[in-house]
């Protein structure tokens, strides 16, 4: 059991180490920093310290540098009274459009390690900026802003200035359209006749079917086309066609009437954009792609509060996350599928020191890769930072 005395210890390791970094690093601002409001959680715990305002940079940096903190954070909107006590005294000018995904908003998160998280969670950023952001909603890269958040996902800025002052209303319905919310297979597919019969004079449809959007088509109906092209395809390729299906949710007898209903015949059809009246595969499908193509926001979905809330607080770029010692970096568009946070926002010292580590972890960070066991280890202080701010190791 941790001691008081050892945890204070591993605090003052951290804050050590956070002050180093501060001291030989210059951290930037964000635009219009006079008109933003910062906040700052100590390592000592006692909540987070608010409604604080800068006019010059170096009164901020030798705040930052004086305090120490774990969690450094500005406000995504713009005020006239930053330091203002009250939010209603600030008097809000407008604020920045800011995704926030984080990997614990993944189905299945806790079933994956760190690193599984860090890739997953990675796509559905690039889906959520290049497919909606830049794709859908047509805003131009020089507004839109990337960030690593230095521990378990990524923020996106969109500064267009149309977007400033939506209010969370406005800001709600972007969210639902990112996520699919509500998406009915009416707008999707279109309903049509296959066939005709004839009783006595009269001529009746013999048999409906629904005809899905050309891939190629913007926005959800292409997506949703695309996505069950993929699925099919997938279904199709499969060793074991049960398994994929239970992956995409589908419990075991729906699976079984699933691939029944699946036949060639059939599979051929929907790839030439004909959807089969069977209700089974109608809804699969719709929702199956609509789960593959939107993007995953907060536990079930963007952190969708972050996105809607007018006067959010977000991290700082440059700063340092006080649960892992990493930096929460820009990115810059074209680099986003490169990017590994495990080396690129690792900017702590390679000094060796000796800590305690309470569980096994296996962990591949600057390159290198630490299989280690608990007890007394002898790690860089990047790694030892790492595990320390997570709580699971002390040091020494």
């Amino acid at each position: 059991m941790d001691t008081l005395s050892t945890l204070q210890k591993s605090l003052e390791f951290l804050k050590k180490n956070f002050r180093k970094y501060y001291m030989e690093n210059e951290i930037g601002l964000p635009d219009r920093f006079g008109r933003r409001e910062f906040a700052f959680i100590l390592f000592s715990g006692r909540g987070m310290i608010r409604h604080i305002g800068f006019s010059k940079k170096k009164q901020f940096i030798s705040f930052l540098r004086e305090k120490t903190p774990a969690h450094v954070y500005y406000s995504s909107a713009y005020y006239q009274k930053p330091d203002a006590p009250t939010m209603q005294e600030k008097k809000w000018m407008g604020a920045e459009l800011i995704f926030d995904l984080d990997s614990d908003h993944l189905p299945d998160a806790e079933k994956m390690d760190y690193t599984q998280q860090l890739d997953i969670v990675k796509k559905e950023f690039s889906k959520l900026v290049n497919d909606f952001l830049l794709g859908d909603f047509g805003f131009d890269e020089k507004y839109i802003e990337l960030y690593f958040s230095g521990s378990r996902g990524y923020h996106c800025h969109v500064k267009d200035p149309r977007v400033l002052q939506l209010d969370s209303g406005e800001r709600r319905e972007i969210v639902d359209y990112i996520t699919g919310r509500d998406l009915k297979d009416s707008l999707v597919f279109h309903e049509y006749v296959t066939g005709s019969r004839i009783y006595g004079s009269k001529s009746y449809p013999a048999g409906k079917s629904l005809r899905m959007p050309r891939p190629d088509e913007p926005g959800w109906r292409g997506r949703i086309s695309r996505g069950i092209i993929e699925i099919i395809n997938e279904i199709k390729n499969s060793r074991n066609p049960m398994e994929r299906l239970k992956e995409y949710g589908v419990k075991q007898s729906d699976a079984e009437k699933l691939l029944r209903d699946l036949s060639e015949d059939r599979i051929q059809r929907i790839q030439d954009g004909r959807l089969d009246q069977s209700k089974t595969i109608r809804r699969f499908f719709l929702n199956s792609a609509l789960r593959k193509t939107a993007v995953s926001m907060s536990a079930g979905e963007t952190d969708e509060p972050v996105t809607c809330d007018v006067k959010r607080l977000i991290r700082l770029p440059g700063s340092l996350h006080g649960k892992t010692g990493f930096k929460v970096v820009k990115i810059k568009l074209e680099e986003l599928d490169v990017f590994n946070p495990l080396d690129d926002a690792v900017v702590l010292s390679n000094d060796l020191v000796k800590i305690d580590l309470k569980e096994k972890i296996s962990i591949k960070m600057k390159d290198e890769v630490f299989d280690l066991k608990p007890g007394e280890q002898e790690l860089p202080v990047f790694l030892a930072v790492f595990l320390i701010g997570r709580r699971i190791a002390n040091i020494i």
